[in-house]
């Protein structure tokens, strides 16, 4: 059915203030025909978190009338110099459609109804206009063949009318693929949000020894897939929020971001990828960020997301050996497709543990912020464990506040590489695990973890961490959406204690 856009009436009878955008280590990163993985190592915090970001546009009837939604300004107290995103208030008129999928659909149905789903997200996708909602039923949704991406995304929504992929309510679909990318975005893409999915790769129908026979080919799908790959090496990809989502079990990586601007990877838990590719792959990476403006505030965003036991078992092919695998990395935004990336990056209320590599690093980056994480026993890769649990190396204006790093005894908690202005302070290491960049008002001990076997990295009433961050105020929430500071000052880590 045909959505008629009344553009020139609505804008003559509304009075619209839109946004605009001005469009203005070592590894040698293949480009492959179809969508890559992401090599090494915007929108939305949580609903309640203060940090900056749009309102997407989710759940709108053809023909309902669209809220506006905000950006809100972020301050960011000292030590870092106040950096903001201007605040704009947004509108769309456009009349927005919401298409419906299921696992029981039929492409050749309206989409427009539940009870007249397609069957595939991409009839869905092929369709959409800025302002438009995917709501996806309960099924599973696999790649066609051997094509590059189970949903390839390459209609962009505007400024002020996202297109939002999101799972029904109530409902938990799942894509399910073999090839390059079970969600790929390309073709210069941008203001797309995906919410609530469950990306599962091929790793079930892999075994190490074929994995380890593959380890020089380049070209093979089914060990090299990443689960969502946000790909901005050819095109100008920008404004994506990954959030909510279930990511696992893809070879090549998690959630790849490369060459890419603002972008949001918020609330996800993103767990057993990189196993078998040959590229280095990790659970959460953003490479060579591309600058679309030059606003210097925070513009990339990886905040409240699980991340375990990613791990490399194949080494990287460009030096033969396991040299990633981590949780979380900031990888050479010093070397962007068009030059140093100038904005912030974000990286709080983090879970990072039992990844391969490290729990959460910087490479060769800067106008980094490592924020209120916990990372705990990660270099599982006997390979890796001198490069630390979290640490910042051949990188400046990097700050490391507020994190838990539970280290092995004997092993690096942390590390300091040919660093400019890397500041490390308020953390809390454990007794045993080497220090090697040790900040003034750091705090060695027992963070007293309600129970870490089973992956509760709550406090203990009696916990150290307790009461002894720095008050960063641009977070105001923690990892579970409760308030920060609960107490008398910011607790260390990614929960605050809650009395």
């Amino acid at each position: 059915m045909a959505v008629i856009r009344l553009f020139p009436i609505l804008s003559y009878l509304l009075r619209l203030e839109l946004l605009t955008v001005d469009d203005s280590v070592f590894a040698t990163y293949p480009i492959f025909p179809i969508f890559p993985m992401m090599i090494h190592g915007f929108g939305f915090l949580s609903l309640s978190a203060s940090l900056v970001l749009p309102w997407a546009l989710t759940g709108l009837a053809q023909g309902e009338k669209i809220t506006e939604y905000l950006f809100k300004d972020v301050r960011q107290s000292s030590p870092v110099p106040e950096t903001s995103l201007p605040s704009r208030k947004l509108i769309s008129a456009a009349p927005a459609t919401t298409y419906y999928v299921s696992g029981t659909g039929n492409d050749k149905n309206s989409g427009l109804t539940t009870s007249s789903a397609f069957r595939t997200i991409q009839r869905a996708a092929n369709l959409t206009d800025p302002g438009d909602t995917v709501l996806i039923m309960n099924g599973v949704y696999t790649n066609a063949g051997q094509a590059g991406s189970a949903l390839s995304i390459k209609r962009s929504g505007t400024a002020n009318a996202w297109i939002t992929y999101k799972a029904y309510p109530g409902h938990f679909p799942k894509i399910q693929h073999n090839t390059w990318s079970g969600i790929g975005f390309s073709n210069g893409v941008s203001y797309i949000e995906i919410d609530g999915l469950e990306v599962v790769g091929n790793n079930a129908n892999i075994t190490l020894a074929y994995a380890l026979s593959q380890k020089t080919n380049t070209s093979n799908r089914l060990t090299n897939g990443t689960c969502i790959s946000i790909e901005g090496r050819s095109s100008n990809v920008h404004h994506i929020n990954i959030l909510n989502n279930k990511v696992h079990d893809c070879g090549g990586g998690g959630i790849s971001v490369i060459a890419a601007d603002y972008v949001k990877v918020d609330g996800n838990t993103v767990y057993n990828n990189a196993w078998y590719g040959v590229y280095g792959g990790s659970g959460i990476s953003f490479l060579k960020n591309r600058n679309t403006d030059n606003n210097q505030g925070y513009k990339m965003f990886v905040t409240n997301n699980k991340v375990y036991n990613n791990r490399m078992y194949v080494p990287w092919i460009e030096v033969g050996k396991i040299t990633d695998g981590n949780g979380i990395i900031m990888d050479e935004l010093k070397s962007g497709p068009n030059g140093s990336y100038k904005g912030r990056t974000l990286v709080a209320n983090n879970i990072s543990y039992k990844n391969g590599g490290s729990g959460i690093h910087a490479h060769a980056s800067e106008h980094v912020d490592i924020v209120n994480n916990t990372v705990y026993l990660n270099q599982q890769s006997p390979e890796l464990s001198k490069k630390g649990q979290l640490y910042a190396g051949y990188s400046s204006d990097v700050k490391i506040f507020n994190n838990i790093i539970y280290g092995v005894a004997g092993k690096n908690a942390n590390s300091s590489y040919m660093n400019t202005n890397a500041t490390y302070n308020y953390n809390l290491y454990t007794n045993g695990a080497v220090v090697g960049a040790m900040g003034p008002n750091d705090v060695i001990g027992d963070p007293q973890f309600v129970d870490a076997s089973s992956g509760d990295f709550r406090l203990k009433a009696t916990s150290p961490a307790i009461d002894r961050g720095y008050y960063w105020n641009a977070l105001k929430t923690d990892y579970a959406d409760k308030p920060r500071p609960a107490g008398d000052g910011y607790d260390i880590g990614a929960y605050e204690y809650q009395q």
